[in-house]
């Protein structure tokens, strides 16, 4: 399974919350993360960062998951928001409430369920 995370509109938040998913064991255990960029435009020597990818094996824990970005988002001065994205699916937490948390883990557990075997 592909989920894509973006987080606001600094690099530096994107790479904070790679650093701290990357350090989180059972994250880590499940799942290959990247940063990926978008392509430099015109004129520009490098790309922008754009986007935390996660592809997850069949060990992976949407809750786990979600923990972590909550987690993450507290430690955070500014309180970014968090974009999620699973095929159609597109969560996005603001403010890391139980509430917010738990849409996460639901929708990506039934993305889950809803996958085509081999997807």
């Amino acid at each position: 399974m592909r989920i894509d995370v973006r987080v606001g509109a600094e690099a530096d938040e994107l790479r904070s919350l790679h650093q701290w998913l990357g350090a989180d064991r059972e994250i880590r255990r499940s799942s290959s993360l990247t940063l990926q960029e978008q392509p430099p435009e015109p004129g520009h020597m490098g790309g922008l960062l754009d986007v935390i990818q996660l592809v997850t094996d069949n060990g992976w824990s949407a809750a786990s998951f979600a923990m972590a970005l909550a987690a993450w988002k507290r430690t955070r001065p500014q309180d970014p928001r968090i974009e999620i994205r699973r095929g159609d699916t597109v969560i996005v937490l603001t403010q890391g409430s139980d509430a917010e948390i738990e849409r996460v883990i639901r929708a990506l557990e039934t993305s889950t369920e809803d996958e085509a075997p081999g997807t």
